[in-house]
């Protein structure tokens, strides 16, 4: 009998191998065309998206804010879903000001693809990190 959680942790692994290499080719094979993510919409890269082209998208946009990398604290196979816990990082594009915040994010596979993805971020800090500091005299 085979564990298809194994199958789908590997595709999500994977998935964020591809992200750390901005190889956008991998992420949209990945990706089912049903595909709906789902994001505050109080980010600026936030909101909903929907395919393969949506979800380029909205990588596309979060990277115009930030230069971000991932810290996978565990990852979970829970059948049809995996899901992340750990910490985003980097700088905001803007004024090079550094974050590091908690976030989780839930992924939902179906016939070996990502049918979704919802992300769960700590939006104050995050907002903070990408308001500017004001200028002292």
């Amino acid at each position: 009998m085979s564990y298809e959680g194994t199958a789908n942790l590997k595709i999500v692994q994977g998935l964020y191998a591809a992200f750390a290499g901005r190889d956008l080719e991998t992420i949209r094979a990945a990706i089912h065309p049903e595909f709906v993510m789902r994001q505050s919409d109080l980010l600026p890269w936030g909101g909903r998206r929907q395919g393969p082209d949506g979800f380029l998208a909205f990588l596309g946009t979060l990277l115009s804010h930030v230069g971000p990398a991932l810290d996978i604290e565990a990852l979970y196979d829970a059948g049809d879903h995996v899901v992340q816990f750990g910490h985003s990082h980097g700088t905001v594009i803007a004024h090079g000001t550094p974050f590091r915040v908690p976030e989780v994010h839930v992924w939902q596979l179906r016939d070996g693809l990502i049918t979704s993805y919802q992300v769960y971020v700590d939006v104050p800090a995050m907002l903070a990190a990408l308001t500017p500091l004001p200028e002292t005299a």
